[in-house]
């Protein structure tokens, strides 16, 4: 033993000096590799020295349970005290112990490594012929050698592998000893994560990935995205460009999943691989079936099965990417599944990855909904678009009431209605669904008459909203809806929004007070998230509810109509009637825009006297 101790003190001072040779002289690095794999050598034949003598230890008499603990407290401590990385396998390949040199050049613990298969940290294409020099070792019990890269945690290492048959104590079959000495490393990607990370670095990755989710939303809420079938394309180039090496987007059609979207890495040439990735049929993947059943996202930190993404011609699909970690989210409700691969050499997707992932998932999947709600287009979404709104307003006692109607480019949801409430009062709405076509003029249509029926029975708008909000939610459209309520009673107005525009009063001097507005539109939550306020409109004071439409009109620079302009022309039509204000707001928008209408435009305007 101190024989063993001494020689393993000085390898161990040996390599230190080849590492400070190899950080000294970069450019002249054969002589220090040639030492190196010659202290390689001596590393493996002190392992061997040390198994032969453990073998030959004398057996006392009936001291064999304490003989065999100090033998193995004895190859323990010569295992961790080892200066260069040394892996045990047992025969399929997976790790059974490390070292804390593996460890340190890894940048994983054991408890991380414990368990997980070897192979899969090796380069993809040196994989084959490692198996195949493992499994030569364990028969013929001759040692191998032969270079590799090594790749986890974002860092790159070339090694030299030596390989040696093992029979470890109370293990039923032969293990093998991988040692591994670095030749080169790579350290990680500038920004790239570390198994330990400072406090700093934990809050810069999150909010990394609070980044991710803006711009995913900015995107996908672009007016080009909800006119045009981009949004899938572009969510999934922008997740390439930031987050992954591949990224794959699979639909379901017919009740299959079928692959849309295939974006590679920038230096993959547009060629073969692609063009087998894109073929490859993602009804055959386990992953995406899984990810579809169970409606849950997964993320596989090391791949330990690479045929969880199918086959193609090369073989399994994630071989050919050479992939390291794969993470697979739910688009939506089950609309598809979001696939992003990261190559071995690039440190892991995490569960905080996994986290950010589910939301872009729903944020695509409801980005797709809208889509085809813009792009859907009918007879029957016309007659509903051309009665959204009533052919006359009613008297309503103690006010008059005025309205414009302008049709957009293409068929439309927005809608308005005044109408008699319960106690004899009255009411009125004004929203529209987030969408075009014959499906948004349809949940329109039932969220404005679904207002109108239930208030004969409620005192109360916002207790109307929300009813309103569950049967549009058990409904399943899948649509959200934009909407404000409001119940006169005499000089008070009660109002209840959810997302919709606040309304504007104009006061009898001119004056320009807006609403509180706000709430969550209705159908995306069973929960309703409504705004409440109750305004008294006096004598001369009129208050005005408007669209998206009339607010988001673009002029020719592209600027936006906006709440601000809107002010200002209420400001100059105080004391006038509501049919002059809603002409003037009419006629100013239709200036701004060059008389252009791209969408539809409601404004509603109710004047006490």
């Amino acid at each position: 033993m101190p024989d063993l101790e001494h020689a393993l003190d000085a390898l161990a001072g040996r390599v230190s000096s080849l590492r400070e040779a190899r950080a000294a002289y970069p450019a002249d690095l054969a002589p220090t590799l040639d030492a190196a794999l010659a202290e390689l050598d001596t590393a493996a034949e002190l392992l061997a020295e040390a198994r032969e003598e453990l073998r030959k230890a004398p057996k006392r008499p009936g001291g064999k349970k304490d003989g065999g603990q100090r033998e193995l407290k004895l190859l323990r401590q010569v295992f961790r005290a080892f200066p260069v990385p040394v892996i045990v396998l047992d025969g399929g390949g997976v790790v059974r112990r490390i070292n804390p040199e593996t460890s340190r050049m890894l940048g994983s613990p054991d408890g991380y490594l414990v368990g997980r298969s070897f192979p899969l940290l090796v380069d993809v294409s040196r994989r084959a012929a490692f198996r195949s020099h493992l499994t030569s070792v364990l028969q013929t019990g001759q040692p191998a050698a032969f270079e590799t890269r090594l790749a986890h945690q974002g860092r790159t290492h070339t090694v030299q592998v030596a390989l040696t048959r093992l029979t470890m104590p109370g293990e039923p079959q032969q293990m093998v000893a991988a040692v591994a000495l670095p030749t080169e490393v790579q350290l990680p990607e500038p920004g790239a994560r570390r198994p330990e990370q400072s406090d700093g670095a934990l809050l810069l990755a999150a909010a990394k990935r609070q980044d991710l989710l803006v711009k995913m939303a900015t995107l996908l809420l672009e007016e080009e995205a909800l006119l045009r079938p981009v949004a899938l394309a572009r969510a999934t180039r922008l997740l390439a460009a930031e987050w992954a090496d591949w990224v794959i987007a699979d639909m379901v059609r017919g009740g299959l999943p079928r692959r849309s979207v295939v974006v590679a890495p920038k230096d993959q040439p547009i060629g073969e691989l692609v063009r087998q990735v894109e073929a490859a049929d993602p009804a055959g993947s386990h992953v995406v079936l899984q990810v579809l059943e169970r409606g849950s996202g997964v993320v596989h930190e090391m791949l330990d099965d690479e045929t969880l993404l199918g086959f193609c011609a090369d073989g399994p699909v994630l071989t050919a990417m050479g992939a390291g970690s794969m993470l697979n989210v739910p688009i939506g409700r089950a609309d598809g599944v979001l696939t992003l691969v990261r190559t071995h050499d690039r440190r892991p997707f995490s569960l905080a990855d996994l986290a950010v992932m589910q939301e872009v998932g729903l944020q695509l999947g409801m980005a797709v909904h809208v889509q085809s709600s813009f792009q859907s287009r009918s007879r029957a979404a016309d007659a509903l678009s051309a009665s959204v709104a009533p052919r006359n307003l009613p008297d309503v006692p103690g006010y008059e009431a005025s309205a414009v109607y302008h049709p957009g480019s293409s068929v439309g949801a927005e809608f308005y209605d005044v109408f008699p409430v319960c106690s004899r009062g009255w009411g009125f709405a004004l929203g529209g669904a987030a969408g075009k076509g014959e499906e948004a003029a349809t949940v329109s249509a039932m969220v404005r008459g679904g207002l109108r029926v239930l208030s004969v029975w409620e005192s109360d708008p916002d207790l109307v909203m929300r009813k309103v909000n569950e049967a549009l939610v058990a409904q399943g459209t899948g649509m959200f809806v934009m909407a404000v309520a409001g119940f006169v009673r005499g000089r008070e107005i009660r109002l209840s929004s959810a997302g919709h525009h606040p309304a504007v009063l104009l006061q009898a001097d001119g004056g320009v007070r807006f609403a509180a507005g706000g709430g969550v539109p209705l159908g995306i939550s069973p929960e309703a998230e409504t705004g409440q306020e109750t305004l008294t409109v006096a004598s001369g004071e009129t208050l005005v509810l408007y669209s998206e439409g009339l607010i988001s009109s673009r002029n020719d620079r592209g600027e936006p109509y906006g709440e601000e302009r809107l002010a200002d022309v209420l400001g100059r039509c105080a004391g006038q009637s509501p049919a002059t204000v809603v002409k003037a707001v009419e006629a100013d928008r239709h200036a701004f825009s060059g008389g252009q209408v791209w969408d539809e435009i409601v404004v509603l305007a109710l004047r006490g006297v």
